[in-house]
């Protein structure tokens, strides 16, 4: 692979003193699964059952598929299904796979100033949002919470672009960075659920809209193809896959909780 991977952020269940494994999985994932802890649950398990170390680069959706582009994974993560399955077609990846789903949410100060606490739709909730010119802070990333953002705003028939700079903010950060800078400007945040259980600055912010179909949130699994990238860590990155595919994989996914509160919600199909 082209990759360094000692430059690689690794999780729990690296071995040797924190030392990268020979043959070790790594996985480009969605910042949502890292912040929430989840692969602080899983990895340990993994790693005690099948001695296979895997390591985890957390960055925004977009951006974790063109690293795998570039050969630079050998699992894909993440949650945008439609990118994914052009992933998929483009020959870099061999299958995508549903792996869990959660939701997302929109969270805003107690003041609420585009009163929209309480609203069930969420195009509407964005529409008033944008005729208040109430602030609202977005990733900007190209990650899957933005790229959700985005399809939500075209259904609005507004254009948060326009808006560049003055009521929209775009902070071109990760989802924990976007929450503080929201949170600092009184602006509302669209955001899975996962990462705002697990947020600890949530200051006087609360979920203002929740409960939409439109904001579910599907995570998919891709082993990055070895005909694409020929020094793929194939057989790792399989085991890896459907380890979590698996029903114990499944069933671990859905024991973590933060706060009494499950995060993410497994529904691989049945194998």
């Amino acid at each position: 692979m082209t990759f360094t991977r000692t430059l690689v952020f690794a999780f729990a269940a690296t071995l040797g003193g924190g030392a990268l494994a020979e043959g070790a999985v790594l996985v480009q994932s969605t910042t949502s699964t890292a912040n929430s802890g989840l692969y602080d649950h899983l990895l340990p398990i993994f790693e005690e059952e099948t001695g296979i170390t895997v390591n985890v680069v957390a960055v925004g959706t977009g951006q974790a598929l063109q690293n795998a582009r570039n050969c630079d994974a050998d699992l894909l993560l993440v949650h945008a299904k439609a990118s994914e399955e052009e992933f998929v077609a483009g020959g870099y990846g061999t299958v995508r796979t549903d792996l869990m789903y959660n939701d997302f949410v929109i969270v805003g100060p107690a003041d609420d100033p585009a009163g929209i606490a309480g609203m069930s739709d969420v195009q509407e909730a964005l529409a008033v949002i944008a005729a208040a010119e109430a602030p609202f802070a977005s990733r900007g990333d190209d990650s899957g919470t933005h790229k959700k953002e985005m399809a939500l705003w075209a259904e609005t028939g507004a254009d948060p672009a326009a808006a560049s700079g003055a009521w929209y903010r775009e902070t071109g950060s990760g989802m924990g960075a976007t929450l503080n800078a929201g949170i600092g400007m009184g602006a509302y945040v669209m955001t899975d659920r996962a990462t705002w259980i697990s947020f600890g600055n949530k200051g006087d912010f609360g979920i203002v809209v929740e409960g939409d179909a439109d904001l579910f949130n599907q995570y998919g699994v891709i082993p990055v193809s070895p005909e694409a990238c020929p020094q793929v860590n194939a057989e790792g990155a399989r085991a890896f896959a459907d380890w979590l595919l698996s029903a114990q994989g499944q069933a671990a996914i859905a024991a973590f909780e933060v706060d009494g509160q499950q995060l993410f919600f497994p529904n691989a199909p049945e194998r």
